[in-house]
């Protein structure tokens, strides 16, 4: 199993394992390689096919070739996608399957394969987003691999190659180097590419001006910039006219509610029944997808019907907080609070609900995620609260947003809720202050939270500040070892 944060490279890495097979460069004691995704499985799930049927559906060249008896060569199967499989992979209730001919379900046919009941020879390869790794029991999985992304050097030589021009290209490394979380994030190949398309517009059209410093502010840039191309391409309009003109503006309203109504849900992909659900024609995805070519993406398997994706989840992740933030600031309704969305009252008397009702139940919702999947949703839909980044979406936000002192009471609602953290938590706060813009200076953990406990779990946010402070935080002498 090869695990890996969404767009750091393990579709490439399975795609270059096949590539240097086919030409012979490695892997030389393995006869077959059968490269299958999770999403074009996941149409096939209504079907029923034997092993021998399945991989003859998908390579059609071994039926052509008369191949029915596989066991009797060096086989491996690669499963990338995980975190996109739709199938139940029932491993404690799925009968048992032994014959690779015997008809079956492709769920059975898998969770016998992973078993190793199923044509046991073969080799298996599944990559997946951590969050999703746990659905194979572990006795199953022979080895663990984790794809990191790029290195700070890796990092450098990927904006020096993107940009010829030197100088250009040093002044982007420099200024990402400046910000810590976007520094952190340019580990993922993805991001470096979301990067680069912002910063050389941006160089380009604000001579000496000041560059996007914070992770939302680069997105909301990101989908500016989107937006241009298609006003100059698709509209015949000129790079002077407003960003959002009201066919984008609908495009945009229409996507974010996809990407909240399938996040919320944990999908990545979408077929054409999520897109109906969300009000969304097939044939108006693929007018999306043909003009918001880096935003949004329709995709055909090998033998499958179209499905549709964003760009990367972070995209996705930001046009539902946009989603989100739109809905409460025009109409008023907290798609994050049961209560009120359904609330007879607030919809008879039009109850103004206040913002920080908004952020707290977001940062509830992020809490109670088994998974972390709201945790950049969550840092977007704050980000959303700032005046700097909705003078950016002028235009497409109709309403302002929040002030600073429902800023501040957000983040006293933060600190509350970090003294009832569990251990997953806390690793994904470190996490967070290490990759913040607050400055590492002095760590005061009385902050955070005055105990022994919070000191443990914080130890690398200790060893990166400067200065610590600790006194009435309730120590003993098993802090100062771990100090």
């Amino acid at each position: 199993m090869t695990k890996g944060v969404a767009g750091i490279g393990k579709t490439v890495l399975t795609q270059k394992f096949t590539l240097d097979w086919a030409e012979d460069r490695d892997h030389q004691d393995i006869q077959f390689t059968f490269p299958f995704t999770f999403r074009e499985l996941n149409v096939l799930r209504e079907k029923k096919f034997s092993l021998v049927e399945l991989v003859h559906h998908f390579f059609s060249e071994t039926r052509a070739a008369g191949i029915c008896r596989f066991e009797e060569f060096q086989v491996v199967f690669i499963f990338d996608g995980l975190d996109e499989c739709r199938l139940p992979l029932d491993f404690h209730n799925n009968e048992i399957l032994t014959d690779v001919t015997e008809t079956s379900s492709v769920d059975v046919l898998l969770t016998n394969l992973i078993r190793g009941k199923l044509f046991p020879s073969a080799r298996l390869w599944i990559t997946t987003r951590p969050a999703a790794a746990n659905q194979i029991p572990p006795e199953c999985v022979g080895m663990v691999t984790e794809v990191r992304g790029f290195t700070d050097p890796q990092k450098e030589e990927y904006f020096r190659k993107r940009f010829r021009d030197e100088e250009q290209a040093s002044r982007i490394i420099s200024h990402i180097k400046t910000s810590r979380s976007l520094h952190i994030m340019c580990h993922i190949p993805v991001f470096c590419w979301i990067t680069a398309t912002v910063l050389e517009k941006v160089l380009k059209t604000r001579e000496g001006g000041e560059l996007p410093k914070t992770l939302t502010e680069m997105y909301i840039h990101f989908l500016v910039v989107q937006s241009k191309v298609k006003k100059v391409k698709y509209d015949g309009g000129a790079e002077t006219d407003p960003h959002w003109s009201p066919e984008s503006r609908k495009m945009i309203e229409s996507l974010g509610k996809l990407a909240f109504d399938q996040l919320q849900k944990g999908n990545l992909i979408f077929y054409e029944s999520d897109l109906t659900e969300c009000g969304i024609k097939i044939r108006a995805a693929s007018v999306y997808s043909g003009v918001f070519t880096q935003i949004f993406r329709e995709e055909r398997g090998l033998y499958q019907d179209k499905v549709f994706c964003f760009v990367h989840l972070s995209v996705q992740e930001l046009l539902a907080a946009l989603h989100v933030h739109l809905t409460f600031f025009s109409s008023r309704v907290n798609l994050l609070s049961e209560e009120q969305k359904n609330s007879l009252v607030s919809k008879v008397f039009r109850v103004k609900p206040e913002p920080k009702r908004l952020y707290q139940s977001a940062v509830d919702k992020a809490l109670q995620s088994p998974n972390g999947h709201l945790d950049l949703f969550l840092r977007f839909l704050l980000g959303l609260s700032l005046e700097t980044n909705q003078t950016l979406l002028r235009g497409l936000l109709t309403q302002t947003g929040s002030r600073s002192q429902t800023n501040q009471r957000t983040v006293q609602y933060i600190k509350k809720k970090i003294k009832e953290l569990s251990p997953a938590q806390w690793s994904a706060l470190v996490f967070i202050l290490l990759s913040s813009e607050e400055d590492l200076e002095v760590f005061d953990l009385k902050k955070y939270s005055a105990s022994e406990e919070a000191l443990l779990r914080l130890l690398p946010v200790v060893k990166a500040s400067n200065k610590v402070l600790l006194s009435g935080c309730n120590l003993s002498e098993r802090s100062c070892d771990a100090l």
